[in-house]
């Protein structure tokens, strides 16, 4: 048995609004970034589905589904922000 989290505010307009504040990232000039930006934005919509599907009262395998591809484009976000970060080295003298 699960129980319901309670969720604050309006997820679907708090992402309306950050999507606004974001400019399209140029793929050519920062590959890494625009990869990030375009698995948030499935990611957005795979939560944007779990939310009207859990508001209906869906339940099942489907729901589990779309949750664990979540979970998994967010991995993929946070690896490559990884890479962003990276370990920083001294250079050699």
């Amino acid at each position: 048995m699960t129980t319901r989290r309670a969720r604050t505010g309006n997820l679907l307009a708090m992402r309306a609004e950050a999507g606004k504040q974001v400019d399209r990232i140029s793929a050519s000039r920062f590959p890494v970034q625009h990869e990030i930006q375009h698995l948030q934005n499935e990611l957005n919509a795979f939560n944007d589905r779990i939310i009207e599907l859990e508001n209906e009262g869906h339940r099942g395998h489907a729901m589990e589904v779309l949750k664990v591809k979540a979970i998994d484009f967010a991995r993929q976000i946070d690896e490559l922000r990884c890479l962003l970060v990276g370990p920083l080295t001294k250079p050699r003298v």
